[in-house]
């Protein structure tokens, strides 16, 4: 493989934008960066009289967009460009020309949106070429964007392939929204030039920097959802694939949900966090040693440790041969060998972190040749790994119950020459089910390690049977779409930062507390919460007061309650079913008691009120803003299932600023939820 490299400048900056635009429209992004400016004409600074009128406009274009009766996707597109500017008039101080000109141009194209709705007319729904749009998280309500390429040989009556192509790092700032926005909006009318390819490119912004992890990770599972509902897609040849943190993400996301694309195509991406944190760059953080705890919860996020998935989902990777973070596609191989598997990395002679066309044109093409084949959703073997209830699905197998969290565990079945599934291996597994197509109704036949499950009658025509290890050996459960699991099970698994992840609503204790300062400290640590959510993960974050919270809300959301039992009626309603005693004097759990003057526990456990939800005790994500701030590598959990803290009611000026706490004790619920003995 040979190297093309063109030096920019004016003489041949036009040889190369002709390479670029010979490629798929991710090589244009990634040279041209996802911080793009776009200037307008407007050239002076905002004063604060403009800034004024701006948000007047915007308030009252949101207003008027909200008695617009179209779908909440419609609404979206247009109301994207009005949070863009809400975010960049709260977080940026001064806005220079080039800025000032991306926020004014956001308010006409919002102004363009809405009347365009008004008229019934949203052009951009059927444009070809870029477009922007937007979907409302499930997680926060919030208004999230995305860019699309629909190519010129779009067909509304084909299903054609998508490529869900992930953004590299971009410091966040009040900006972020509008300067993704900018990369995609070249207006909502018929475009000349639509690309000439034959896949959908979509391009989730996933909360702007995470590592698509948390509700990163939940976004970029939605943005295809959103996509699903306006454009035919086929289901079977979707691929991920991105450079640098993209990279990382698709190699965390691809591994993760093997069952969930046809091909993975990561350039140059990270796939641990300790040896990735040595990398010699100035601005690095170096991770470790950590506590056990810490250090557990690295094997639901690094990427490496799920190698053995490469059997189930192919990938195509590039590294530069220069690159400074080429170790982490050495890990990445080396993990492959001890799997059984074989690497397909391609290197780039003498490039350092950035995309060679001539490389990734033959990843492209690669990819091309697995995607045409598509999905296959029965393959006669699978094998793969996980260490967590939150990524136990695979095809036509899931593991619904672990010996132990952040351990190893490994499930390996196929199907055999008479039709029966036989599992050869389930370690670290207590329980899994079986679907369709492998399992094919009534006649199923099922064999572990050698041996027949026999499914007693009315259980022979379970269409989702599980199986379970009792005394040591393993039966027939029920059915799964019926079984009520107890204990930790996929989407209950923990840690406190997963319930962040799926629908939550944060309540606000309005009685007295018991202490002064458990009382100061949680009314704290619920408004650090709301700025760092608020900043951070791009939203409003959802707070009630306990006495608003409904029945319904309990059964629809993740409860975050802040305060003590006498403060917060949902924590004093909830205490009786949690493994914790607290009262006034005393604080109890695992077997210590605290003095409840000053410590306060924090947990995660399954919400006593409703199936399938969270409860959490006064936390928030438990890596805090001076992660989220820095590098997207060190958003991992700093506390495991709960902890004690020590607290103080001293309040700090600043919202982003250390609170006074302590942590005291920290672990993990076993596998019941309960207290390890």
């Amino acid at each position: 493989m040979r190297l093309l490299f063109i030096p920019v400048n004016i003489d041949n900056w036009g040889r190369l934008m002709k390479i670029l635009l010979s490629l798929p429209m991710l090589v244009v992004a990634c040279f041209l960066g996802i911080g793009g400016h776009v200037s307008l004409g407007q050239t002076s600074q905002l004063s604060r009289e403009e800034r004024d009128q701006i948000e007047q406009e915007r308030i009252r274009l949101e207003d008027r967009l909200s008695k617009i009766n179209v779908n909440a996707d419609l609404q979206a597109d247009a109301r994207i460009f009005l949070k863009g500017i809400q975010w960049a008039l709260r977080y940026e101080g001064k806005l220079d020309p080039k800025d000032a000109a991306v926020v004014q141009n956001a308010l006409k194209r919002a102004g363009q949106r809405v009347d365009a709705l008004a008229e019934g007319k949203p052009t951009w729904s059927t444009r070809r070429d870029k477009v922007v749009r937007g979907f409302v998280s499930r997680v926060d309500g919030s208004v999230q964007p995305y860019g699309l390429i629909v190519p010129a040989k779009y067909d509304t009556k084909r299903a054609m392939r998508l490529d869900v192509v992930l953004h590299g790092s971009s410091k966040p700032t009040g900006l972020s929204e509008l300067r993704f926005l900018s990369r995609f909006d070249e207006g909502d009318g018929v475009a000349k030039n639509a690309p000439d390819q034959d896949f959908l490119e979509l391009h989730p912004l996933g909360r702007v920097e995470n590592g698509y992890r948390w509700a990163g990770e939940t976004d970029v599972f939605e943005a295809i959802e959103t996509v699903a509902r306006n454009y035919k897609i086929d289901r079977d040849r979707i691929v991920l694939r991105g450079m640098s943190m993209g990279a990382s993400g698709t190699w965390h996301l691809g591994l993760k949900h093997p069952d969930r694309f046809v091909a993975l195509g990561p350039y140059c991406g990270y796939v641990d966090t300790f040896e990735f944190s040595r990398t010699p760059l100035p601005n690095f953080i170096k991770v470790g040693p950590l506590p056990s705890h810490q250090e557990k919860t690295l094997h639901m996020l690094d990427s490496v440790d799920y190698a053995a998935n490469a059997g189930v989902v192919p990938a195509i990777a590039c590294m530069g041969e220069k690159d400074v973070f080429f170790q982490a596609h050495v890990l990445m191989g080396q993990a492959m060998d001890k799997e059984g598997l074989k690497m397909v990395n391609l290197i780039s002679p003498g490039t350092g972190h950035v995309i060679d066309p001539i490389t990734f044109k033959d990843q492209m093409r690669r990819i091309r040749e697995i995607a045409e084949r598509g999905l296959d959703r029965n393959p006669p073997h699978i094998r793969f790994v996980t260490w967590t209830l939150k990524y136990g699905r695979c095809h036509w197998a899931q593991v619904l119950g672990l010996e132990e969290h952040y351990r190893r565990a490994e499930f390996d079945a196929r199907i055999g020459e008479d039709g029966a599934v036989e599992v050869k291996s389930a370690k670290n597994i207590t329980r899994f089910a079986i679907l369709p197509p492998a399992w094919r109704g009534p006649k199923a036949r099922l064999r572990i390690e050698g041996k027949e499950v026999i499914l007693p009658a009315p259980g022979g025509k379970s269409l989702k049977p599980v199986f379970g290890r009792r005394d040591g050996k393993w039966v027939y459960l029920g059915d799964l779409d019926t079984l009520s699991l107890s204990g930790k099970r996929p989407g209950i698994q923990g840690p406190i930062d997963d319930a962040f992840t799926t629908p939550f609503l944060c309540v606000r204790g309005t009685g007295k507390a018991w202490n002064p300062n458990i009382r100061a400290w949680s009314d704290a640590s619920l408004k650090r919460f709301a700025y760092e959510w608020h900043r951070y993960f791009r939203g409003e974050l959802p707070v009630k007061n306990d006495n608003d919270v409904t029945e319904d809300d309990a059964r629809k959301y993740n409860l975050i309650l802040f305060g003590d039992p006498g403060s917060n009626a949902w924590i004093a309603k909830a205490l009786p079913k949690l493994p914790i005693q607290w009262t006034r004097a005393e604080l109890r759990l695992d077997g210590h008691a605290y003095a409840a003057a000053d410590h306060a526990p924090l947990l995660i456990q399954p919400n006593p009120f409703a199936p399938g939800r969270y409860v959490v005790l006064n936390s928030g994500h438990t890596f805090r803003e001076k992660e989220l701030a820095s590098l997207n590598y060190l958003l991992f959990p700093r506390l495991g299932d709960w902890a004690v803290l020590r607290v103080g009611a001293k309040v700090p000026a600043n919202l982003s600023d250390p609170l006074e706490e302590d942590v005291v004790r920290t672990g993990f619920f076993n596998e019941e939820w309960e207290f390890t003995r």
